[in-house]
């Protein structure tokens, strides 16, 4: 597409081989790959923060990714008791679609960072960090062709199920042995039913909040000149 930069597809296909990398290396290698991997994945949140802090964000452009992310994970805490079904996932889409990639993995990382003072810290907040995070980097990506509801709802059914099999990822590395190719396919076999409800959750919630969070988010960003640089 011709708006995507030269720069993110370099940098997607940089983090695809590096995935690869580590699934390969936990296939036909033995180990324990539960530390090694959280270091991995705390190596690719840090360009994210660094390009984000580059920018140097005034306080008019803090303000409601930090209002937008205590939303996002405030929905997921009030929704602890319906697993999977959280607004949590529409919320991180909404502002990437509205403020752009680095708000939206921002926005993404820090909602799962907070909210799990709630749920509990772990060796997989880093994942979930990550896994968010994405989620509203590419809505920011993608967001040019976002030209209806119909289709926002359809990239967060989509990027849902790639939070789970990110998610999923960190399960076999984290708590899989032997790991191998039957394991990682029983283990996203077993998360379907669950990403299939985070998925029809999200779009239900994309459904109800996208249209009217960004008319008023998109008035934001014009009237205080938020995000000029696309961040």
């Amino acid at each position: 597409m011709r708006f995507l930069k030269k720069s993110v597809i370099i940098t997607a296909a940089v983090y695809a081989v590096l995935f690869g990398l580590l699934v390969f290396t936990a296939l036909y290698s033995s180990g324990n790959y539960a530390l090694t991997s959280v270091v991995f994945i705390i190596l690719m949140l840090i360009p994210f923060f660094v390009s984000f802090e580059k920018r140097r964000p005034q306080a008019r452009e803090l303000v409601p990714i930090a209002a937008l992310s205590a939303t996002a994970a405030l929905g997921r805490v009030i929704f602890a008791a319906f697993p999977n079904v959280k607004p949590t996932s529409a919320i991180v889409i909404i502002t990437g679609a509205a403020f752009g990639p680095q708000a939206g993995f921002v926005t993404g990382a820090t909602a799962a960072l907070a909210s799990n003072i709630f749920f509990g810290q772990g060796p997989f907040t880093p994942w979930q960090m990550f896994a968010w995070g994405i989620m509203g980097a590419f809505a920011g990506i993608f967001k040019k062709s976002f030209k209806n509801t119909a289709l926002i709802c359809v990239y967060g059914f989509f990027s849902a199920f790639i939070y789970g099999w990110i998610m999923d990822l960190w399960q076999v590395l984290g708590f899989v042995n032997p790991i191998n190719l039957k394991s990682f396919f029983l283990t996203f076999a077993a998360s379907f039913y669950f990403d299939l409800t985070h998925a029809v959750s999200t779009v239900v919630f994309l459904f109800l909040l996208a249209k009217p969070w960004l008319k008023i988010l998109n008035r934001v960003k014009t009237k205080y000149g938020l995000m000029k640089t696309g961040g």
